[in-house]
């Protein structure tokens, strides 16, 4: 009888394997055939006939089609790209700080809580689809911009006083924005927080413990500690961001108006797939930047 040694690295490839078996398993019996036709779909010219879609094979012509000839695509695609690098840094930072906040013991955590994730509840769901959530997040929307506009410090305000302290206009002009952008921020850190507060609260408090005994001030628990163990849930949450971020573009929309209001499935096809390449690109850009800094605790 052939009996297989178990290590501990075996193990863990084992598990990491079991995790994803169900989403290989989806993939190969949902998503494969789909991307298949979808790109044949692209390299073909899509046309209503009697009996269905026909199709007539043109090559490249959609992709050419796409940057050259479509009026909005370049724009609509440059301005996904532009919001997604604006957006993701602003919600990682924000959901690591509420995270840290929220994972503190004070009266009511549980309430507070309950507020930061609801944007995700009402989103999402049975909620999303009786049509509620539109009218929530636009009331929540109207409050928030009605808040800034009658602050004491407007927009053109912070950029002046941001000025004064010596700032970059760079800076100035990202932190303004950033200003702008803050229900955008909140409504999109749900998630993230949700991950980011697991991970905190799986921190072992000894550690705290030991560097409290050796003088460590809680700047230098959150910089030697907490900001290192959580270097891999920051990985987790860019991807999920960017992800997040591209399908709630402008340019989701354009794609789905192409395909159902316009019928040109080859178009909407070409205009996916270089979509498709552009997030695969800006995962692959900020993962590979960041696994280099990631801290894997073993225990």
């Amino acid at each position: 009888m052939i009996r297989f040694k178990f290590t501990l690295s075996r193990r863990k490839a084992l598990m990491g394997f079991m995790f994803t078996l169900p989403w290989l398993i989806g993939f190969v019996f949902l998503f494969a055939i789909p991307l298949y036709q979808s790109l044949q779909y692209s390299l073909h010219s899509m046309k209503l006939g009697e009996r269905g879609l026909v199709q007539s094979f043109i090559g490249l012509e959609n992709y050419k089609h796409a940057f050259y000839v479509h009026a909005t695509f370049n724009q609509e695609l440059t301005k996904s790209v532009i919001g997604m690098l604006v957006n993701v840094p602003l919600i990682i930072f924000f959901s690591l700080f509420v995270a840290t906040i929220l994972n503190q013991k004070f009266t009511g955590r549980s309430l507070a809580r309950l507020i930061f994730f609801l944007p995700v509840i009402v989103t999402t769901g049975v909620i999303s689809s009786l049509g509620w959530a539109d009218t929530m997040t636009q009331a929540i929307g109207d409050t928030l911009n009605s808040g800034q506009s009658s602050g004491i410090l407007s927009n053109f305000q912070l950029e002046a006083f941001l000025k004064e302290m010596g700032l970059s206009r760079s800076i100035v002009g990202y932190l303004a924005d950033a200003v702008s952008r803050i229900y955008d921020i909140i409504s999109s850190s749900g998630v993230q927080i949700l991950v980011f507060l697991a991970g905190l609260q799986s921190i072992s408090p000894s550690l705290y413990e030991a560097s409290r005994i050796e003088g460590a001030t809680a700047y230098d628990n959150f910089w030697k500690i907490t900001f290192p163990m959580m270097t891999p849930l920051i990985l987790t949450n860019t991807i999920y961001s960017i992800i997040d971020s591209f399908l709630n573009s402008s340019m989701a929309q354009l794609l789905k108006d192409t395909s159902f209001r316009l019928f040109d499935f080859g178009l909407s096809a070409a205009m996916a797939w270089i979509y498709f390449g552009v997030i695969a690109l800006m995962v692959g850009l900020f993962a590979g930047l960041i696994s280099r800094r990631a801290f894997y605790y073993d225990t």
